[in-house]
């Protein structure tokens, strides 16, 4: 029988004094040092029921505030021993060191008396994160015996119970009804894996939130709620004067359409949303208005934004905030919170300081991040990253793009959005041109399927504005190709390719080098060898080039189809999968200002390179089967769901894709091996760069430098050095970052992170056929 069921019968004992410094419960634990700013210590009854508090008020949003109320409660029980409270005052705060005794333990076994076990992980791992089932069971068998640590833990916990009764319930918890109800055992298992996370994040933000406040000495930090109907009365009143000061296009029409149509579907019951709309039907602003008034209409507390690249996340926060952070005459502050890797929150005026602790828990009522940092949080493990996740409850959650989700994933991340969706008040709004048949696949069977558009196929017809042409023979090569845009393609002509390789070797032929007949004129470049402010430079310069109408050559990779705004009359697109030609044809005509319609140049090179894995190959056998000169285009959206079905059905589900083993180890509440297989960059084939490119000014120069220096110090780094340099980093094959550093070209930093010391081509970037020349740079 473990101690815990014993305890209550020894709670009457009085308690043995001590020689040195008295009985417990002569003194006043403690859960923290001194602050500095109240001169005060934490109480250890204040933080666990001011953490109690708080995790209770989030978890209540999905109907578990008992449950994580009582977690938080109990989760820092262990420090009430002698030797915690006693290293806290003689070691830790003196020496600004950690405590260095566990106290997680007595938490997790009455978190595993009153509500089980697989909840228990939520307190064990409340610093390092959550762990698997047979860590929280080896962890519970030893506190059933007679060793330190468990004695420890009875000491705690016969400790804090004076001051904080209701750690020891007679009672358990029991799980919410609707998991109960699930009938499926696979699914009820699921279900508690998402369940937990959700109850962890309340958890873990609640303990931040009431540590930070005593070390700040005030009070924890929680926006007050937004008030969305207001929000949205700004947004249609901006919307309104934008459009206002807009040239007038001929699908500006269609668009009020569409716009309508999302406000009037936003009236609907909470549930997984479709967006279907063509490329330039201004699907971005349609989401967000149909977002903001579904919120204001089922008192739902934020809207969360994720899109798949960090240029259409920037592109998109600048128009939200646009249309709805306060300006001048306006109440209250910030609204839109823009959270992904290469966002500055370490800006020292106000709006940077809120940026910088409402991106810790997404606490604002608008957020624009990635789907990287969105999905990747929802199947981590550790605390910090998960602070987030409980506000995704009872939220609005638009997905951008959703066609850029990868299919090694599709499976855990549809289950994850169904389970939000059904069991914690959120409505997800799949939006893209180019919508994947996801209702074929199990995870949404039987889940209603909400259009926002009613005629999605007369939709496409009004906004069909390109006609396609097939170079697809034997005898087409890149150098074909690029004689064709010379002589055929015109003033302004986009040309997008499948990898970084043939776009360099394509450039260099427009360019009039390698033998090329080139054009007239620059000719721009776009590929993940650029760093990313280089390529934010490139596109800004294109778009402003187009709207002065003057010639224009961009030869780009697939970085440019999702979600960058610019149209070109005539786009020349690589053969590739059926999404990405209707995306590429996106960037055409876009505003529908060509009486006989834009030209979309699809062809298929001899000698051209693609991605080679699995998903890729399928999507390619599939395009191949239904779309070509003598088959479907792109635009036909029937042609296009049998392509998905077909896509998905010759990936199987035998775990080597599309999430199998993630959704196995999820049913064993196996967190650390999820966290570990759900990565939405798959690193394998690529590697991170910083360069310091050779226009780089001397004193930005120099800061980078610093930066770098900072990584490579021994004591830890915040995230914003990161942030810093992600505009300051591009993407190399492993094996040429290898090669790079064997010759001296490259230096290692920190983990996978190098620093470039070779040449960057001021057009291409890390160009690999251009040969090395280390003259005339100053680093």
């Amino acid at each position: 029988m473990g101690w815990w069921f014993i305890l209550r019968g020894r709670l009457r004992r009085k308690p043995t004094v001590r020689a040195f410094g008295g009985s417990l419960s002569e003194r006043e634990l403690l859960a923290h040092s001194l602050s500095v700013l109240s001169g005060c210590r934490h109480r250890l009854e204040d933080h666990l029921r001011g953490s109690a508090t708080l995790a209770e008020a989030f978890a209540d949003v999905f109907g578990a505030g008992e449950v994580a109320g009582y977690l938080a409660l109990v989760h820092d029980v262990g420090k009430g021993c002698r030797a915690w409270q006693d290293r806290l005052i003689s070691h830790a705060e003196p020496l600004g060191k950690p405590v260095g005794i566990p106290h997680k333990e007595a938490g997790t076994v009455l978190a595993a008396q009153t509500a089980g076990r697989q909840l228990a992980a939520v307190v064990q791992g409340h610093h390092g994160g959550l762990p698997d089932q047979d860590a929280v069971k080896n962890v519970l068998a030893e506190l059933g015996g007679a060793g330190l640590d468990a004695e420890r833990a009875r000491e705690a916990t016969e400790a804090v119970v004076r001051l904080v009764p209701q750690i020891v319930r007679e009672d358990r918890i029991l799980p919410p009804a609707w998991l109960a109800g699930l009938e499926s055992p696979r699914r009820r298992a699921l279900a508690l894996d998402l369940f937990t996370r959700m109850v962890f994040s309340c958890v873990v933000d609640a303990d931040y939130l009431d540590t930070a406040a005593h070390f700040a000495g005030g009070k924890p930090r929680v926006a007050v709620p937004a008030d969305m109907r207001m929000l949205l009365e700004r947004f249609e009143l901006r919307r309104a004067r934008m459009l206002t000061g807009r040239v007038a296009s001929p699908v500006d029409g269609v668009r009020q359409r569409v716009y309508e149509e999302a406000l009037a579907a936003a009236s609907g019951a909470p549930g997984m949303y479709v967006l279907h709309v063509p490329t330039g039907g201004a699907k971005t602003i349609a989401a967000g208005g149909f977002a903001l008034r579904h919120a204001a209409e089922h008192g739902l507390g934020r809207v969360v934004f994720a899109v798949p690249y960090i240029s259409i996340t920037q592109q998109n926060a600048d128009v939200y905030r646009g249309l709805l952070d306060p300006s001048d005459g306006d109440d209250g502050g910030p609204v839109v919170l823009e959270h992904h890797s290469s966002v500055a929150l370490d800006e020292e005026d106000q709006a940077g300081a809120w940026a910088r602790l409402a991106a810790e828990n997404w606490d604002a009522p608008v957020v624009i991040t990635t789907t990287v940092q969105l999905f990747e949080s929802l199947f981590a493990r550790k605390p910090s990253v998960m602070r987030k996740l409980h506000r995704l409850a009872g939220s609005v959650i638009v997905l951008d793009e959703v066609q850029a989700l990868p299919d090694r994933l599709l499976i855990p991340i549809l289950c994850a959005l169904r389970d939000l969706v059904e069991h914690f008040g959120a409505s997800v709004v799949l939006a893209s041109a180019t919508q994947p048949s996801f209702w074929s696949l199990a995870q949404l069977d039987g889940l209603p399927r909400r259009s926002m558009v009613a005629d999605v196929t007369g939709l496409f017809e009004v906004l069909r504005r390109v006609n396609y042409e097939w170079r697809m023979g034997p005898d087409v090569t890149w150098e074909s190709i690029a004689r064709d845009i010379v002589c055929d393609g015109g003033e302004q002509v986009l040309t997008i390719v499948n990898t970084t390789r043939d776009s360099a070797r394509l450039h260099r032929l427009l360019s009039g080098a390698d033998g090329g007949v080139g054009v007239s004129g620059p000719v721009w470049h776009l590929s993940t060898r650029m760093t990313a402010e280089h390529r934010r430079e490139v596109i800004r310069h294109v778009r402003g080039e187009l709207e002065a109408g003057r010639p224009v050559h961009v030869v780009s990779t697939s970085l440019i189809e999702a979600g960058v705004d610019v149209d070109f009359p005539r786009v020349y697109r690589a053969w590739a999968p059926a999404e990405a030609l209707q995306q590429a044809a996106g960037r055409c005509n876009r505003d529908g200002r060509l009486p006989d319609g834009g030209t979309v140049v699809v062809f298929r090179p001899a000698d051209g390179g693609m991605p080679k894995d699995l998903s890729y190959r399928a999507a390619m056998e599939a395009s191949t089967e239904f779309f070509g000169p003598d088959e479907a285009d792109p635009d036909d959206l029937k042609v296009l769901h049998h392509y998905y079905e077909k896509r998905w059905a010759l990936q199987g589900t035998d775990g080597r894709t599309m999430g199998v083993r993630i959704q196995e180890a999820r049913q064993r509440w196996d967190f650390p091996t999820v966290a570990a297989e759900f990565q939405m960059i798959d690193n394998k084939y690529a590697q991170s760069v910083i360069v310091i490119r050779p226009n780089t000014s001397s004193e930005e120069g120099n800061r980078i430098e610093s930066d770098i220096a900072s990584l490579r110090a021994p004591s830890p780094s915040g995230p914003e050095l990161l942030r810093r340099l992600q505009p300051h980093t591009a993407t190399l094959p492993r094996h040429e970052v290898a090669k790079a550093l064997n010759a001296g070209l490259a230096e290692p930093v920190i983990g996978d992170l190098v620093v470039w010391r070779g040449h960057y081509d001021p057009v291409r970037g890390l160009d690999a056929d251009t040969p090395e020349d280390r003259g005339g740079y100053a680093f």
